[in-house]
């Protein structure tokens, strides 16, 4: 499984940043890396008003090109693959990196890119269906030697692949809706909701809702990740907004320690440039870090650089 579920506090990379080249997401996920970022992650347009990559191509690229940091979607739109696909891609992924993958997965929140590439739009309670079908399918295909499953979105008959993978590979969630929460509760390893569209109250209220649906189903509310994406700019002319952490340092540092208070753990920070992200690697994390280990009495592991 994942290291990422052995540690207290984890910091991302990538995620919302957009519009970006093949090179510029190297250069970003390579820096990541160097400096000790847990997990770089990629989303998921392919239909879109600026330039994207294709994730699943880009991180496979991606683990050939760095060491340590762990790898992941955020989050892959089902429509645009077949759930059993989605598995032999993952695992593929997993094998090629040393296990460094984490699949995020998402219902698909915007339909005109489905409808543009000509694929099945579903309504919202079909892509609740659909993703608990989904998560079914390809956790089957990871650790059965054949699956066969028939439900109302997806249908699969003896279909198998090899290798399966070696350890459970993480799935988080990207939810909003009530359903959609409930289900993350149930079945998901993480959630990962965008702070931007949503703001902290309302991520505190829904990360309470998959809580409170993980105890329902048995399950050990601590065992998923609560886990965000964050837009970061560090500029001191700029005031903070719902959308975006923004400011001085210092600023930056007390609106991510609010994220954690709120109970996100993993804090997956979109910035844009390879500048932002060392500064952010040696003035803001360690000081996240140390207050976190002030509160437990010990250093949570990691090899962020000072």
């Amino acid at each position: 499984m994942s290291a990422l579920f052995e540690r207290r506090l984890v910091f991302g990379a990538g995620g919302a940043v957009g519009g970006l080249s093949a090179s510029q997401t190297l250069d970003l996920a390579q820096s990541a890396d160097e400096l000790g970022y847990d997990l770089f992650t990629l989303s998921d347009h392919l239909h879109s008003h600026r330039p994207t990559i294709e994730p699943f191509t880009a991180l496979a690229w991606l683990a050939g090109r760095t060491t340590r940091i762990e790898l992941g979607t955020n989050v892959l739109a089902l429509p645009y693959r077949p759930p059993p696909v989605v598995a032999k891609t993952a695992e593929t992924l997993d094998r090629i990196s040393g296990g460094r993958f984490v699949l995020g997965l998402g219902g698909g929140g915007f339909d005109e890119e489905f409808r543009a590439f000509g694929l099945p739009e579903r309504t919202p309670g079909q892509k609740i269906t659909g993703q608990r079908e989904a998560i079914a399918i390809i956790r089957s295909l990871w650790t059965q030697p054949t699956t066969t499953f028939h439900g109302s979105e997806f249908d699969v008959t003896d279909a198998r692949i090899d290798p399966r993978p070696e350890h459970r590979i993480p799935i988080w969630l990207g939810s909003y809706g009530p359903r959609a929460l409930a289900l993350t509760g149930q079945l998901a390893d993480g959630w990962i909701p965008s702070l931007g569209r949503i703001g902290l109250d309302r991520a505190r209220q829904m990360r309470a809702a998959v809580r409170a649906a993980a105890t329902a189903a048995g399950r050990d509310p601590d065992s998923i990740v609560c886990a965000c994406n964050i837009i970061v700019r560090i500029d001191p002319s700029l005031e903070p907004t719902p959308q975006a952490v923004v400011g001085s340092l210092d600023a930056v540092v007390a609106q991510l320690r609010e994220v954690i208070a709120a109970g996100f753990t993993g804090l997956l920070l979109a910035v844009a440039t390879v500048a932002e992200q060392e500064l952010i690697a040696k003035e803001v994390i360690p000081a996240l870090r140390a207050e976190a280990a002030s509160e437990t009495g010990h250093l949570p592991p990691s090899s962020t650089a000072p």
